[in-house]
């Protein structure tokens, strides 16, 4: 009589059952791809043994990676969620001489459209949230010929007995352009010299717009200029600030008299004055029109449109119907 003898053992990582064995090739494949390593400009992950190498201290575990100055660390993922393996175990750290971009500053976070507080936006764009960022002002040298302008802006300014901090509160570098925030009282002064040094000549400013930044305190109203050297095919811009409650700015007409026109079309709209004016009165509103109507806390206003007995509000008054 032949006796069965029993089914052997299975051999480590081996499994006569076909799911089972399918598991395990998937799990084998996964710490394969894990264990690969990412090798980036500053660093390689060994995922097989979740060490660090930094190029200076190869097979330290994590633990044991100094916390070096200006070294970013991934933090939380969207609405608390951890970040991937990957992004975990990387530790990014600069070089010495590496320079870090200005973090912008969050003026405001607004949600939905059309200024909707404290109830249903029904206009559809309630999941909406953007951070209203400022960036940072820039630090010299500030590359290429933005350099000489800046020089070339200082060295005017100084044989007038014009110092740089009395007349320009910061410089800008910014998506390849530059902008020079100007002291109201200097503008008139500092466009003058733009348009006249030999080394600048800013002989065409394309106009004055206005912008409206109800949460930048003290200096809410801005007056921006678009300045072109024909002479040198350079654009600068410049911004001169004022509060709602101040809101008076020199004008440069006497500069560049084109700007007759849009000075009265930023006072009409945001209501910003622009001292020295010859004519500023309103360019498209009735003269009797209260407020501005492209200030951020300008009414909405709406048609009362009838229909069947009832009205349709503005969106900002709009109620909810979910």
């Amino acid at each position: 009589m032949t006796t069965a003898s029993p089914p052997p053992e299975d051999a480590p990582g081996q499994t006569n059952d076909p799911v089972a064995a399918e598991a395990d090739q998937e799990r084998a494949e996964e710490r394969s791809r894990s264990g690969a390593g990412t090798d980036g400009s500053h660093g390689q992950v060994d995922g097989s043994h979740g060490q660090v190498d930094d190029r200076s201290g190869a097979g330290r575990p994590d633990d044991a990676v100094p916390a070096a100055a200006g070294a970013v660390t991934p933090g939380p993922g969207p609405e608390g969620e951890s970040p991937a393996r990957e992004d975990r175990a990387i530790v990014t750290v600069p070089e010495d001489d590496a320079i870090l971009e200005p973090v912008p500053e969050v003026v405001d976070t607004r949600t939905g459209m059309f200024g909707i507080q404290g109830t249903g936006d029904t206009s559809g764009y309630g999941g909406l949230v953007r951070r209203i960022e400022m960036p940072r002002a820039s630090r010299a040298p500030y590359g290429g010929w933005f350099d000489a302008v800046a020089e070339g802006l200082d060295g005017a300014l100084a044989d007038g007995g014009i110092a740089w901090d009395d007349a320009i509160e910061s410089v800008l570098v910014d998506r390849g352009e530059i902008t020079f925030f100007v002291r109201r009282h200097a503008l008139l002064e500092v466009c003058r010299r733009l348009r006249d040094e030999a080394d600048l000549r800013f002989e065409f400013c394309g106009g004055v717009s206005g912008v409206h930044y109800p949460e930048d305190l003290g200096r809410e109203l801005h007056a921006v200029y678009h300045l072109l050297s024909i002479t040198h095919n350079r654009r600068i811009r410049l911004v001169a600030t004022c509060p709602d409650a101040d809101p008076h700015v020199p004008s440069v007409v006497s500069v560049y008299p084109t700007n007759d026109w849009h000075e009265r079309e930023t006072f009409d709209f945001f209501g910003i004055v622009f001292d020295g004016h010859p004519a500023l009165t309103r360019i498209q509103m009735p003269d009797d029109w209260p407020g501005h109507p492209q200030r951020k806390d300008y009414p909405l206003g709406g048609i009362p449109v009838e229909f069947k007995g009832a009205t349709i509000p503005p969106p900002d008054q709009r109620r909810a119907y979910s």
